[in-house]
């Protein structure tokens, strides 16, 4: 089958002779990709910022696709369904699952004991491979793959594998309440989701930092915010101080992660040197442009082992600090309604459809920026296969 094929830091390859997957336990699902995705955090791992990404694997944990094959175990899905894949492997049976925080499953990720597993992140992430190919085992079918409602569009099912729910998500541990001021560290899709799911909270401001010209002016219009270029400012905590009569913003959200920029140290010692987990400059302008008692929401994503962070000024203003990956089974039900009820459209982010084939084409568009890009979508051959 065809599949992307990571061959080490900003070299990606399409791969022609990937063996298709078959099942491996009785409650596996093999599912034919009609849509995948290509998101900022897949960027980290081409970008090398992830540890033990190896040679050889396939990306991707925002997919759609039609179930071809089930174990003899599945008795929730059918052969012929056509479903949406949240990112997020889980069991749903242990502890954490039974609480809903299926991103943090206790038996998906033999490779790690501080994250559940997702579908095409790493080893860190449990070694799955992902949807950026024709086919994609999906273990513990019964639990997470949901199927698309009939009169859904399949570009906003499948933007609601990650993006949409890992959105809501950072607004929701923001615990935005009437009235707030919410500041949003990056205008990436997250970013953008966050942003305008902010609103759905009661934000009365909702201001957006990013230093892209053209993704600001698309916040501006999807998410109506207020959207600023941090290299045009001098000092952007000083700013967003000014911007908030000096007390700060209520909320502050990290929607960028471990591929920051706009600190020379940070990327010298994150980027660089590899001394820590990535640059984490907008995690610092978060926790420096909260207000006391205010709430940092962290869904942007960090690595192992550590980054520097100012932990005095968290605990001396008394912030609170809310994150985690986003459980997305839990979220689906109000999403959809969301979607369906006309009060968001998603698929209004995605700017290229991409045909699968020229998937190493696609990073290389993303990674740089290139025509006004904002979110990639891939097409497999196979898609509209009967």
């Amino acid at each position: 089958m065809l599949a992307m094929n990571f061959r080490g830091p900003r070299q990606i390859r399409l791969d022609r002779d990937k063996p298709e997957p078959e099942i491996k336990h009785p409650y596996d699902a093999i599912v034919r990709v009609t849509r995948s995705l290509i998101c900022g955090s897949d960027l980290h791992l081409y970008h090398g910022r992830v540890p033990d990404t190896r040679v050889g694997m396939t990306f991707g944990h925002e997919f759609t696709g039609v179930v071809e094959a089930i174990g003899s175990g599945v008795q929730k899905l059918k052969v012929g369904d056509h479903v949406l894949v949240p990112f997020n492997v889980a069991c749903g049976t242990c502890p954490h699952c039974k609480q809903e925080l299926y991103g943090n499953c206790n038996e998906s990720n033999p490779e790690a004991t501080a994250v559940g597993g997702f579908f095409g992140y790493a080893h860190t992430g449990g070694g799955y491979d992902g949807g950026q190919a024709e086919y994609v085992r999906v273990p513990y079918a019964d639990v997470s793959p949901t199927v698309i409602p009939k009169e859904m569009d399949l570009e906003n099912a499948v933007l609601l594998t990650d993006v949409v729910p890992t959105g809501y998500q950072a607004a929701e541990q923001g615990g935005i309440q009437k009235g707030d001021t919410v500041v949003v560290f990056g205008a990436g899709p997250v970013g953008l989701m966050a942003a305008r799911f902010a609103w759905f909270f009661g934000a009365t401001r909702v201001i957006v930092v990013d230093h892209v010209d053209y993704r600001l002016e698309f916040a501006r219009k999807f998410a109506f915010a207020e959207a600023y270029n941090f290299r045009d400012m001098k000092d952007p905590v000083l700013f967003l101080k000014k911007a908030t009569d000096y007390f700060g913003a209520d909320v502050c959200i990290d929607a960028v992660g471990c591929d920051g920029t706009g600190s020379a140290q940070q990327t010298i010692t994150g980027k660089g040197l590899l001394l820590q987990a990535g640059d984490a400059t907008a995690l610092h302008w978060a926790i420096n442009s909260v207000k006391k008692g205010g709430i940092v929401s962290i869904i942007g994503v960090y690595g192992p082992p550590w980054n520097l962070v100012p932990v005095g000024s968290l605990m001396n203003k008394g912030i609170t600090v809310r994150a985690n990956q986003a459980s997305v089974k839990r979220l689906l039900p109000r999403l959809i309604d969301h979607i369906m009820s006309g009060r968001i459209n998603p698929k209004e982010m995605i700017t290229h459809r991409i045909p699968l084939e020229e998937v190493s084409d696609a990073y290389r568009m993303f990674s740089s920026k290139l025509d006004h890009i904002i979110k990639p979508l891939l097409i497999p051959p196979r898609a509209n296969a009967a």
